[in-house]
């Protein structure tokens, strides 16, 4: 992301993940997919269901989106969040955005996507992501920011913004 000043007015820093960082972006995963505790196993099953899950998405966006771009989003020096972009050809895609339970709710995803939005108005690009149907709240939120549905289908619709 190229304008990391817009979210530190917020306390935020978005920095590049690294290796060391992939526990936490595992137990990040996990929470983000309230789904998985819906499963009716031991919770060590459970873990390892997750954790394959963790694996397919990361192996998806590597195969799908290789040039993608990983950062953390911390708050104070304390990881809070994960943002993936890719910077396609004609657009910028929000691959993946979630944070901690505790950091929800609290502006940061704002605050973070409109950075992504400021650099996309800098090299005059659209921001582009793809919701989930049953995420209603992160749909909200895109809608909140400018985004509007190019296409929908039952499972999920691809949000747009563009640059003024």
């Amino acid at each position: 992301m190229t304008n990391n000043a817009a979210v530190a007015a917020e306390g935020l820093v978005v920095r590049p993940s690294r290796a060391t960082d992939g526990p936490f972006l595992q137990s990040l995963y996990q929470t983000a997919r309230p789904d998985l505790q819906w499963i009716d196993d031991e919770p060590e099953q459970v873990q390892q269901i997750a954790a394959q899950q963790f694996q397919v998405q990361e192996q998806g966006m590597g195969d799908n989106y290789p040039n993608a771009m990983h950062y953390v989003v911390e708050k104070l020096g304390t990881a809070i969040g994960a943002l993936s972009t890719d910077f396609g050809a004609n657009e910028i895609r929000v691959l993946y955005l979630a944070f901690i339970p505790p950091a929800r709710g609290q502006g940061f995803g704002r605050a973070v996507l409109q950075g992504v939005q400021k650099a996309a108005q800098q090299i005059r690009c659209p921001v582009a992501t793809v919701v989930w149907s049953s995420n209603r709240q992160a749909r909200q939120h895109y809608l909140a920011l400018g985004f509007a549905v190019e296409e929908s289908n039952p499972a999920a619709e691809r949000l747009v913004w563009y640059p003024q």
